[in-house]
Parts: C-alpha cells; structure tokens; sequence
C-alpha cells in the first residue's frame, strides 16, 4: 500500500515539472516588429527669390543753401518769417547802403565825363582827318587825334564797367534767397553789424521736396553680390523701388529711387555709402531723422527656401537637415544658409528642388533608419519678404 502511494506522488511531481517546463521554453507569444515612424515632410522646390537689404540712415535736404553778406554794413531790416517758406529771389535782409550807393553815384559821374571826353575826342579826329586829307596837317598830328579818340573809347568803356561794379555791389546790400525752400531762424537781428563773407551764416534754406537719404552698406556684402551675379546665381534689378521705414517701424507710405552707389569705401567702417531720393511733397521727413530702407540686392532665378523648424544643429554646431529620400530612408544633411527670408532659409548648399525635409517627428527618426512621409499642410514661400542677413551662428559651413 505504501509502494502504491509513493508511485502516485512520484506520478504528480513529473506531471508538474513537465508542465513548468512547457510554460518556460514557450507559452509566450513573440513580439511584433515597430511600425514605421510617421513624419511631416516639406517638399523643396525652387523659385525666383528676391532678395532685400534693411539699411539704416539719415534723411538730408536736397539742397542746402547758407545765407551770407556780401558786404559789410549794418542789418537794417529783416524781411522773412523764420520758419517759412521763401523763393528763390525773395527779400531776406537788407544792409545800409549809403556808401554803396555814393560810389555808384560817383562812377555814374566818372562815366558821364568820360562819355563827354570821348565826344571831344571824336569831333577832334574827325576834323584832323578833313585837315590831313587837305594836308593842311601832319600825320603825326593826324595820329595824335585819331589816338586820342581810341583812348577816349577806351576810358567810356573803364568808367561803364566801374559803374556795374558799384552797381553790383550795391545790390548786394539787399540780400535774397538763393535758392527755394523752408528757412531756418536768423542769426542775427536788425543793427548788427556783418562783414562780407563772414564765417556764421545769416540763415540756412534747405529744400525739403524731395529728400535724401543717405545709407551705407558693408563692403562684404556687395562683394559677395558681386560674387554671386558673376556666377550666375544672382540677377540685379535696376531701378526697383526702395521702401522707407519710419523709425518707429512703420512704413512711410512712398517709395524712393535709388541715386547713386559711391565707388569709395570708408577705410575706417568698411562701407560705402547709397543714396536714395525720396517724395516729400507735405515735409513729413525733417533733415536728420533716423530711417531704414529696403534695398533691392537683385533676384535669385532659382532660389530654394526651406523652412526654419526644418533645420537644426547636430554636436558640432553645423546646422543640418533630416531628409526622407524616395527609398523612405532618413539622411541627415549639412546645410548652409545666408540669410532668412520671412520664416524660411535661403540654401545655399545642402539642400535642393524636390528634397523631402522633416519639419515635424524629428525626434522618431535617426540618420539611415526608415520614415514614412506626409506632405505638411503649411509649407508655403514668402519670397518677398525683406529680413536682415542671417547672423554668423545660423548659417553653417
């Protein structure tokens, strides 16, 4: 009885082991393989992309015109409203002209002798010439009054233009605008005395329609303008218009024209200056304010933007891009960057027409693993947005 029991107990522990070792060796089911990540991809292509520059400068007047004596005397009237407008040939000061006036009254006298001389002489000439054709004088003496004659011409001629000197410089005591334009305040009143062509200006006339604005540029970067038009990769555009920004960053509402590029670079900025002439028809610009204008650089015919959220920085600090090639394979991409224009790169290097960057899952993926791509829904250019060049630390080699 006893041998029956330990053979039935012998029985379960096998039974049990047995079925221990089933559970361990494969109860389990396997498990699946991942699915492919999910990522939002930009298809690139390439545009006509124009490219623009924020400069920073100064407005000036078109013309500026410093008002000084001529002569020297006493101020005896002001004849302006500081602060107006005046025409060119308007009244602006007038100087005690007494003793101009006596000398131009005393040339005018000079003249009249001189004129009554000449008379004299042409009676006397004349009659010699009778009396020598008669040879009833010599020819020297014949020569005499014929010289004397032209001498007498000769004095009428000396004593009219004495007298458009002092007539020249008696208009100087009443001094005008030189040119059209808004006058400044008077430096001096009536009494003071001035001198001719003293060193302190009686009043500055600046016009104001239209005004200019002054603005300087790296030389770098026209270099590298230079640079790119040779190669083909950039067309210049002449005669775009130029857009003027307050300093407040509000637009001014009227475009300039580009005036001139000075071919002289500043030694101790390293720029050159442009200048850009702007409408001004209700003085809104005053001489002096701080602006910025949006120079035209030209256009890239084949430009390729790419988004922002698009490029990031790898260990090196090399900003990179992820791309979904058409095998579905994710490649990491070194890319170099100039500048932003609105929420976009402009590539230079790195990236072309029909690459698929991610912009959204980066953080699925790894260089050489698999990716299913998904156009983005938001993914449009702004080509013509201006923006400044991008900063050393955004663009990457």
């Amino acid at each position: 009885m006893a041998t029956v029991r330990t053979a039935s107990r012998f029985s379960l522990l096998l039974a049990v082991s047995g079925a221990l070792a089933l559970s361990g060796c494969g109860g389990e089911p396997a498990p699946e393989a991942m699915p492919t990540p999910e990522v939002a991809v930009v298809t690139l292509k390439d545009q006509p992309v124009r490219l623009t520059r924020e400069l920073a400068g100064r407005t000036t007047p078109f013309l500026v015109a410093e008002v000084r004596p001529q002569v020297t005397g006493i101020i005896t009237r002001r004849l302006f409203e500081e602060g107006s407008m005046v025409k060119a040939g308007d009244a602006l000061y007038d100087i005690d002209a007494s003793a101009y006036r006596a000398s131009r009254d005393s040339a005018r006298a000079g003249l009249a002798r001189a004129q009554a001389a000449l008379t004299s002489a042409r009676l006397s000439a004349n009659r010699s010439k009778e009396l020598a054709a008669a040879k009833l004088v010599s020819a020297q003496d014949n020569e005499r009054a014929a010289a004397a004659f032209q001498q007498a011409q000769a004095d009428v001629a000396a004593a009219r233009a004495d007298l458009q000197a002092t007539e020249v410089t008696l208009g100087y005591a009443h001094i005008t605008a030189p040119i059209s334009g808004r006058i400044g305040k008077s430096s001096v009143t009536q009494g003071a005395l001035v001198t001719a062509n003293q060193a302190q200006a009686l009043a500055t006339i600046q016009q104001l329609d239209p005004m200019y604005v002054d603005l300087a540029q790296s030389s770098s970067e026209l270099l590298a303008l230079r640079k790119e038009m040779a190669a083909g990769t950039l067309e210049r555009g002449d005669g775009v218009p130029v857009k003027i920004l307050l300093e407040d960053g509000s637009d001014y509402g009227q475009d300039g024209r580009m005036e001139f590029a000075d071919v002289t670079v500043d030694p101790t900025t390293g720029s050159y200056a442009l200048r850009v002439r702007v409408p001004n028809a209700e003085n809104f610009l005053l001489p002096g304010m701080y602006v910025r204008a949006v120079v035209d650089m030209g256009q890239r015919p084949n430009g390729v933007l790419a988004p922002q959220q698009g490029i990031t920085r790898d260990a090196k600090g090399q900003a990179v891009a992820m791309v979904v090639t058409p095998e579905g394979k994710v490649e990491q991409r070194v890319v170099q960057a100039s500048r932003t224009i609105g929420d976009q790169w402009l590539v230079d290097e790195g990236l072309r027409a029909g690459d698929r960057v991610i912009v959204e899952g980066l953080q699925k993926v790894q260089p050489g693993g698999d990716a299913k791509a998904v156009e983005a829904a938001a993914a449009t250019a702004g080509a013509s947005v201006p923006s400044p060049p991008a900063p050393a630390a955004a663009a990457s080699k």
